[in-house]
């Protein structure tokens, strides 16, 4: 049986910066103090470097589940996930997506956020691999240690 692995999606596997690059300078400062709620952001967003790579060799690997947190002011974050789910993972992601504003709920060995102590990361029982972080910069030191871990 293998062990599961969840991957957040906005700055792990979603560049929101990319999303912000593509939105008129106008809506960018309308909505400066809360940007995930611009209507359609999400479907604007490319995938960090090496994260479609990476999250198809885990998926060989481990169970492996992507957990975000869709705004509750903006309906088109949810289905823009969805989306982006389905148009950069494909297949291997199919029924994968868990939107939810508690990660500690979840059930896992192993969480890969870039946040460490919102939504729920903070009370993930698993072990956290704080991605962009010294430890794990990106997806090449990732895979490196979970390759490890099977």
């Amino acid at each position: 049986m293998k062990k599961v692995l969840y991957i957040d999606m906005d700055g792990v596997l979603v560049d929101f910066a990319s999303g912000l690059r593509r939105t008129p300078a106008a809506v960018q400062e309308e909505f400066k103090d809360h940007p995930d709620d611009i209507s359609g952001i999400f479907a604007k967003m490319d995938p960090v470097p090496g994260a479609v790579l990476a999250f198809t060799a885990l998926t060989e690997l481990f169970d492996v589940y992507i957990l975000s947190t869709a705004p509750w002011d903006n309906p088109s974050a949810w289905r823009d996930k969805l989306e982006w789910v389905k148009k950069f993972l494909g297949e291997a992601a199919y029924k994968r997506l868990i939107l939810t504003h508690h990660k500690e709920l979840m059930r896992g060995e192993f969480l890969i956020d870039d946040r460490d102590d919102k939504n729920g990361v903070d009370g993930f029982e698993g072990e956290h691999l704080h991605f962009g972080s010294d430890r794990f910069p990106d997806w090449v030191a990732v895979l490196e240690y979970l390759e490890e871990r099977v």
